[in-house]
């Protein structure tokens, strides 16, 4: 079956597609891929890892046309950036 797994920068985007067998996991296909030595930053351990923008386990089996997505940290909280813009706007 064929799924895609998408990883960004600020800089960069790359989508692969990889052709993986039935019962194949988030983590395997990350792994087939060969993302992670386009993306060295990458870590598992610590990067959340999501099918479609709903976030789940490493372990999670795909299905058809899945598009696994490995997530970075926000730069800057959203909440945080908000309050910053209110206060320089005299708010």
């Amino acid at each position: 079956m064929n799924v895609e797994v998408a990883y960004a920068t600020p800089e960069r985007q790359l989508i692969l597609t990889v052709k993986v067998a039935e019962g194949c996991t988030v983590e395997q296909a990350i792994t087939s891929s060969g993302i992670l030595s386009h993306f060295p930053e990458i870590d598992l351990t610590k990067n959340k890892v999501g099918i479609f923008s709903q976030i789940c386990p490493l372990n999670k089996l795909l299905q058809e046309n899945d598009r696994v997505e490995i997530y970075r940290d926000l730069a800057v909280n959203p909440m945080e950036a908000r309050r910053q813009r209110a206060i320089q706007q005299g708010r």
